[in-house]
């Protein structure tokens, strides 16, 4: 009996002295790395980094807008801008002066200006833009600034020595949301696609209702060991945000 209870105390002091080994397997604990007036970016894993921007609306106030950086030796990539040009030469700033990085690619989700707002500074910066081919037609139609390069149905982009997959699914906040997956990590960049855990089902005005959940259906298989998903709006979870997404559109 004394060897079960001095065991326990071992196991207990061990966990407490060492959290990194838990039950969930999550080494990592979530810190706010940079803040300013329209710019907060959040460490969520070793190498990935949530960075978030605010656009005032009519019907939703100011909501805070999300994208993603992800990095491997000293080389970065961006999925989504900041709203707009100033705030993405500010992220551009940091990332350069802080993470000590070259940003290889920034990579707009879809043609919304939560999504490529910030675009033009990206350009002016010499970074390349990579967008579904779609995305390029939208932003042509409705008179955004254009991303330069595009891809049909999937993109696979190395940072470092690892690599970002970009790939399309299916319709549902727009014709053309496409999502970013970084292996490495298992960090799913869903984008409007994906809707936090505590969401409605937010701006439709673009949205194919219909397909929505068959789409994150989708997602859901090709990426069965996401363990961190970041949504477009909202606070970041797992792969609970799916099935959240998919309850929500799902037509009865």
């Amino acid at each position: 009996m004394k060897f079960t209870i001095k065991t326990a105390f071992i196991i207990v002091l061990f966990l407490t002295r060492f959290p990194a080994i838990s039950q969930k397997g999550d080494a990592f604990k979530r810190k706010e790395v940079y803040r300013s007036k329209g710019l907060i970016v959040t460490q969520i894993t070793k190498n990935a980094f949530e960075h978030t921007s605010f656009k005032q609306t009519n019907d939703f106030g100011n909501v805070g807008c999300n994208g993603l950086i992800v990095r491997n030796n000293n080389e970065s990539i961006i999925f989504d801008t900041p709203i707009n040009d100033k705030i993405s030469e500010e992220l551009i700033k940091w990332i350069k002066e802080t993470l000590h990085c070259k940003i290889n690619a920034v990579i707009p989700t879809h043609f919304h200006d939560d999504s490529a707002g910030g675009l033009k500074a990206f350009d002016d910066h010499g970074i390349p833009s990579y967008a579904y081919f779609k995305t390029i037609e939208l932003t042509k139609e409705n008179n955004f600034v254009v991303p330069k390069n595009s891809f049909a149905d999937s993109l696979v982009l190395k940072v470092g020595d690892q690599q970002t997959i970009t790939k399309f699914f299916g319709e549902g906040h727009t014709k053309d949301n496409v999502v970013g997956y970084f292996p490495a990590e298992n960090v799913l960049f869903g984008g409007c696609l994906i809707r936090a855990s505590d969401a409605g089902k937010g701006y439709v005005g673009d949205a194919n209702v219909a397909d929505w959940s068959v789409t994150v259906e989708k997602v859901k298989k090709g990426y069965p060991d996401v363990k961190i998903v970041v949504p477009g709006h909202g606070h970041y979870g797992n792969i609970e945000l799916l099935d959240h997404t998919i309850n929500l559109y799902k037509v009865r």
